[in-house]
């Protein structure tokens, strides 16, 4: 979670909270993918049972990431790690994934812009597909999911937004709310992903390599683009609740 701040970007467009219909117009496109897709099981041309597990299989296969048929040359296979981002396994997979963008993708867009926003979410959530794949070459499971694209969105969120106060939910502590600055909260959960990276030991489950590498793309995308000078400096507000993590 992320306190709802207003912060000082140095020019005319003022809140950080104001308009963001990038943001918003990739939340309802996967919304919708999904709502029409057979992952949902709301479509009732997918049928029921063994018939739409068949088909869940044959979509994720079609539009997901095979990483064992990613680097054989094919135009389609190509193209996978794109659509791929747009694609989700269930309703908790979309929800908690959109719940993130939504919260940190606002605060991201206002200070990228919309053009950048949009080819910096889209490309290094290519990236991050693609290097999942590259070091699980051999595997014939399919990868789906913005969590790469949106890793990415809070490595930026560290660089730009180092003091933004992030609510943390604790489980050993009870789940008691607690309020951090951002350059604790996600470099904990940078390390986290790296741990959980480091005994996925079998193909896609969760991808944790693929959120290390976005949140590294985000990172270095955001120092090389800005530099030292355009760090904001954010002020108190009311802060709103929701996950820290996608």
């Amino acid at each position: 979670m992320i306190s709802n701040r207003r912060v000082t970007v140095g020019g005319p467009r003022g809140s950080l909270w104001g308009p963001a219909p990038v943001t918003y117009g990739l939340i309802a496109l996967c919304c919708l993918i999904f709502l029409a897709g057979p992952a949902s099981g709301l479509n009732p041309s997918y049928g029921t049972g063994d018939s739409l597990l068949a088909a869940q299989q044959a979509y994720f296969h079609r539009w997901g990431v095979v990483p064992a048929e990613l680097f054989q040359g094919s135009p389609g296979a190509a193209l996978t790690p794109a659509t791929a981002l747009f694609i989700h396994g269930s309703w908790v997979h979309l929800l908690g994934n959109m719940l993130f963008l939504y919260v940190f993708g606002v605060m991201t867009e206002e200070r990228l812009g919309r053009m950048q926003f949009l080819l910096f979410y889209v490309g290094c959530g290519y990236l991050a597909l693609v290097g999942y794949a590259a070091a699980n070459a051999g595997s014939e499971q399919s990868l789906v999911g913005a969590s790469g694209a949106i890793s990415a969105v809070l490595g930026a969120v560290l660089y730009l937004f180092p003091g933004a106060r992030v609510t943390s939910l604790l489980p050993f502590l009870f789940f008691l709310p607690l309020r951090f600055p951002a350059w604790v909260v996600l470099p904990f959960w940078a390390s986290l992903q790296w741990l959980a990276a480091g005994r996925a030991s079998e193909g896609p489950g969760v991808a944790y390599l693929a959120h290390l590498v976005g949140f590294g793309l985000g990172l270095v995308f955001a120092w090389v683009r800005f530099g030292r000078t355009t760090r904001v400096k954010a002020a108190p507000a009311t802060a709103p609740e929701g996950e820290n993590t996608p």
